[in-house]
């Protein structure tokens, strides 16, 4: 039922109320200093490519090690005064053992034989000392040219130089038993690869890559005595003198393994070449970008100072077992990877690596 107008009720007035709230309002905070007005970074801010972030690529936190290359030897004043004085010292002690002979013939003749037969043995002594020398440097000569002449052959356009120098290699390399799988393999495929430097990049990971496995055993096992004899001894002189035993040691066995079999000439001038590569390098003290990466994996925390020395040691050790093999390898390193500090961190600190993986 419609009802009329007069019957409507009147529409209410608007009207306007007031909420207050249960918490008071914060005051406004003042602000003394004008807003910053916006601005451009793009000139400040340089983003690290992924490549190199030392957190996406672990293996880029310690820089390499430079190739040891082998010193050129030639004429210098110091060989030309001992090879002078040697040829005075040689005359001088002629003429004495001469003189000692005459009068032991005067006094008795069975004094002047036996000092006939005692020069005589030692003549023969040193010529076998001579002759062992001679042929321990001529093979270290041989190892440097087989390197040298394969970094000449890689560029060849003809392989002739390149199988030549692989049968060489072979030659050098086959009193090691190791080798064997990798000369059959090389002369089954004699025939098939007639690229030069493909030619010797399979020589290199047939024939090399046992021998620098073994390699690596000899410097993790080396890098592992420094560390604990290091670690436990009283004395700095200890260290001292068992870090170069070791080292001598490593370098000996490094030549013998490729090859190069060297005498103590061999021996001496090897040395030289190491501590030279090691002291242009600045190997000798061990970077700060090495000191990081083991404190970065917490030895400084975890470990006593005498432990984290001989942990440093170690990697010197390491070092110097990676420059021999660099001198004493009849190939560098093409298609194989060369190894590193560090390949030998989680080797030396096995749970310290393990446990920063983990977490």
């Amino acid at each position: 039922m419609i009802k009329p107008p007069s019957e409507r009720p009147t529409p209410r007035a608007p009207a306007a109320f007031s909420y207050e709230e249960d918490t008071p309002a914060r005051p406004a905070i003042e602000t003394k200093h004008r807003p910053r007005r916006p601005g451009s970074f793009t000139d400040d801010v340089v983003l690290t490519a992924d490549e190199d972030d030392p957190f996406l690529s672990p293996e880029k936190d310690v820089a390499p090690i430079p190739v040891a290359i082998t010193r050129r030897r030639g004429a210098s004043f110091g060989k030309i005064a001992a090879a002078a004085f040697g040829i005075l010292f040689s005359l001088a002690f002629g003429l004495w053992t001469d003189s000692l002979i005459r009068n032991l013939f005067s006094r008795a003749d069975w004094l002047g034989y036996a000092a006939l037969a005692a020069l005589g043995i030692g003549l023969l002594a040193v010529i076998a000392i001579v002759i062992r020398e001679t042929a321990g440097l001529m093979r270290l000569a041989a190892v440097q040219e087989i390197k040298t002449e394969a970094e000449a052959a890689i560029v060849e356009p003809k392989p002739a130089k390149a199988r030549a120098l692989v049968k060489r290699l072979e030659t050098l390399l086959s009193s090691k038993p190791e080798t064997a799988k990798g000369r059959a393999t090389l002369t089954a495929a004699e025939g098939d690869i007639i690229d030069a430097p493909q030619l010797i990049a399979l020589a290199e990971r047939e024939l090399l890559a046992p021998l620098d496995r073994q390699a690596r055993a000899l410097i993790v096992n080396a890098s592992k005595r420094v560390s604990i004899v290091t670690a436990v001894s009283p004395r700095a002189i200890v260290d001292l003198l068992y870090v170069l035993y070791e080292a001598a040691r490593l370098v000996r066995a490094m030549a013998e393994l490729y090859g190069g079999r060297p005498g103590t000439l061999g021996m001496i001038r090897l040395m030289r070449d190491v501590l030279a590569h090691l002291a242009v390098t600045g190997s000798i003290a061990v970077g700060d970008s090495l000191v990081q990466q083991v404190l970065g994996h917490g030895l400084a925390s975890k470990l006593s100072a005498r432990l984290g020395e001989g942990v440093i040691n170690g990697l010197m050790t390491a070092r110097i077992g990676i420059a021999a093999m660099d001198l004493c390898r009849p190939l560098s390193f093409h298609a194989l990877k060369r190894p590193g500090i560090g390949d030998f961190i989680g080797d030396l600190t096995p749970s310290m690596t393990s446990r920063d993986k983990s977490s």
